[in-house]
Parts: C-alpha cells; structure tokens; sequence
C-alpha cells in the first residue's frame, strides 16, 4: 500500500499560513527545496486541496524553463509535471487538466483506492484544510512538517479540533535547516 505523507510548513504556534492564506514569513530557500527534491524521489504523485493546487499550478509547470531556475527548482518542476495530481475539490471540474484527478466526495473511499494502486508515496503539499479532512478520517501516514522561526499570532491551523481520535506518532527523523527552519518527520502509531 503507497503512504500519504504530508509536508508542510508552519508557523512556530503551528499556523499554515496566514488569516487569508498568504505565507508571508516562510523563507525556505534553496537548502530546503534540494531537501523536498530528495523526499520527491519516492513519490509518483502529489496531492492537494484546490486552493494549493492553483497556487502551484501557476508556477511550477513552467518554473524549469526560467532562465533564472535554480538546480532545485528545474529539478521539483519536471517532477511535478511527470506526476499524477489528485486535488480535493467540490467546486473544480477535469476539463482540459492534464494528469489530474479531482475527488469531490467520499474521500475516504477514494483516496484509500489511490493507496492501493501500485506505486510509490503519495505527497500531499500544504492544504490544511485539505490536510485536516485527511487527518479526520486517519488516511496521512507520515508528517514532514517544516517549523519556521516565525510566530503568526494567527492564522490557518494545520491542526484543528474536531479529529474523533488521538493520534499517536512516532518521531522518525529530524533536519535543521541554516535559515533556522526544523523539519520534524512523524509517522502514525496505527
């Protein structure tokens, strides 16, 4: 069975992004995105919530053939290409979406048949709404959740109340970062 494995950055009071979604103060730089390039490395396919999606999708199709890209940039932009997408998503249709698959309802049902299907990790990339349905129905494997030295004071949470269980993890390995960044890898206690 693939895992589900979210990566994630957060504030240090454990905010995904700003009140209105912007991540104004998370500066990952290169250092980081050569680190999500070797987790990209055991993934064939990506998953986000519609929001994150577009935001993405306005950047990293085409981010390799700039002529500024950096060794990391060109290098998670032709893997996002090759990738299948999956996107949750009750508003988004699959018209003229290359390699994308939109689930709209029973996510769990369909999400759980994705996991079944060979092939490598499945990544999911910020969506912390997206991330929070997920955790409500026990369907992430594994956290890559990147703490920023950062505090918001408020936000969008990566974790909410409102999951029917505790959820136990187990800390499996750790990167610290020079922009003062700490990436912490749990996996799920089952």
């Amino acid at each position: 069975m693939r895992n589900l494995i979210l990566i994630v950055h957060t504030s240090l009071d454990g905010f995904a992004a700003g009140e209105h979604g912007e991540l104004d103060g998370f500066e990952p730089g290169e250092e980081n995105l050569e680190f999500v390039c070797k987790l990209t490395e055991d993934a064939d396919a990506a998953l986000f919530g519609r929001t994150s999606y577009q935001l993405l999708d306005k950047y990293w199709p085409s981010a390799y053939n700039h002529p500024d890209a950096s060794k990391g940039q060109i290098k998670y932009s032709n893997w996002y290409n090759s990738v299948q997408k999956i996107v949750l998503s009750r508003t988004m249709s699959e018209v003229n979406l290359n390699n994308v698959t939109i689930i709209g309802d029973d996510i769990p049902t369909e999400i759980n048949k994705i996991k079944e299907q060979s092939g490598k990790d499945i990544l999911i990339f910020g969506s912390p709404a997206a991330s929070q349905t997920l955790m409500h129905f026990d369907l992430i494997d594994s956290y890559w959740i990147f703490i920023n030295p950062i505090i918001f004071g408020k936000g969008i949470p990566l974790f909410k109340a409102g999951l029917n269980d505790k959820m136990k993890l187990k800390l499996v390995a750790t990167k610290q970062f020079s922009n003062g960044e700490l990436a912490l890898n749990y996996i799920v206690i089952r």
